[in-house]
């Protein structure tokens, strides 16, 4: 959905997206209280899967980026804190509600119902709570004044104006070796979550630690997650963001390491800690360079179109460390593989160069065409 989600959410608005991603993903629920079948099972996941990605995060971070630009990162970080809040709150609520061996719970398809009525009600009110552009209501990004109209130009001071920040329509982003470096970096850089979140409980069983010691280990990295989500925000705008994007992603392959090298539990636990470093202090950090170094125009469909190889990375990705864990019996390779490419990703970053620079920037091959032929 990354790529239709960002061409409607820059062609209608985050407003109106959220509404009908809600409205969709609300549709999926209620498929999924009157599942009877495999194929309903499914049916009920692509729907639920189309209304948040036109819905959800997308269109929330590209509303941000476009009413933010000094503290742009923090902006985000802060809003990302929802999906940390979201999970501790509503996953133990969830599981009392579907827990099959007390009596007098509502169970699975009464909590989906509940689930899907409760998004369709709330869709349009809480839509209206999302503003597109601080230019729709007279100002500007930042809380800025509205632009005055310029001076006459043998009245401008030199160094006078204020520097603008880039403005790429996504077929001027493709182009360039910036889109190509942040979109691969933050591909390599995301399978380590998602390997992770698929294997590191069959990981840590075969290692002979129990449920509720896992539980542990997971319940440690989402909470320092939360907390370094909004440190990644702070470093984020306070020095340049493809360093800081490094320092964290660099952090989370040496998670990977201690994970495959440490088989005690007390390395378990120092694997946690770094992992939460890592993923929280880069995950808005890789959200928001894309504003950084393309700005407001075509955010949402810059990033949904990056989304592609992203996301075929991360299919591939634990499907990798299932195959390697058949063939070997131990996921020691395949995670180690997941930390190498997980470091190559990071330093990706370090090619960007500084975003206000022409050259670093990787302008339009058109551009850079018509400057030469000059």
């Amino acid at each position: 959905m990354g790529p239709v989600a960002g061409y409607l959410v820059d062609r209608f608005g985050s407003r109106t997206m959220v509404a009908l991603g809600m409205i969709i993903a609300g549709g999926g629920f209620l498929i999924l209280s009157v599942t009877n079948s495999l194929w309903h099972l499914y049916l009920a996941f692509v729907v639920m899967s189309a209304g948040t990605g036109l819905g959800g995060w997308l269109p929330v971070m590209s509303a941000i980026n476009n009413w933010f630009s000094r503290k742009r990162v923090t902006a985000m970080a802060i809003a990302m804190e929802g999906f940390f809040i979201g999970g501790v709150i509503l996953v133990p609520l969830l599981a009392w509600a579907i827990d099959p061996d007390i009596p007098g719970r509502p169970g699975w398809r009464w909590t989906a119902a509940a689930i899907g009525v409760f998004l369709i009600v709330l869709a349009v009110p809480l839509s209206r709570l999302v503003r597109n552009n601080p230019e729709d209501y007279g100002q500007r990004p930042d809380g800025q004044p509205p632009r005055m109209e310029p001076p006459p130009s043998d009245t401008l001071v030199e160094g006078a104006e204020e520097p603008e920040e880039p403005s790429y329509t996504w077929q001027e982003a493709i182009l360039t070796r910036a889109f190509w470096f942040i979109t691969m970096g933050h591909a390599c850089s995301s399978i380590v979550i998602v390997t992770v979140m698929v294997h590191l409980g069959p990981m840590l069983n075969d290692r002979g630690f129990s449920l509720q010691t896992i539980g542990w280990v997971v319940a440690t990295y989402t909470a320092v997650g939360a907390v370094f989500t909004m440190i990644g925000g702070y470093v984020g705008d306070s020095m340049p963001i493809q360093w800081a994007i490094f320092a964290f992603s660099a952090v989370q392959s040496v998670a990977v390491a201690v994970l495959v090298v440490g088989d005690t539990e007390a390395m378990a636990y120092v694997f946690a800690i770094l992992l939460g470093i890592g993923f929280g202090g880069r995950n808005p950090l890789v959200t928001a360079i894309r504003g950084v170094y393309f700005g407001r125009k075509a955010f949402a469909s810059i990033t949904g179109i990056s989304m592609i190889p992203m996301n075929v990375l991360l299919l591939v990705s634990p499907l990798f460390a299932g195959i390697m864990f058949d063939a070997t019996g131990t996921y020691t390779v395949s995670f180690a593989v997941v930390a190498v490419v997980s470091l190559f990703g990071s330093a990706l970053f370090l090619m960007l160069g500084d975003p206000t620079s022409d050259l670093a920037n990787a302008a339009p091959a058109t551009d850079i065409a018509a400057d030469r032929s000059a």
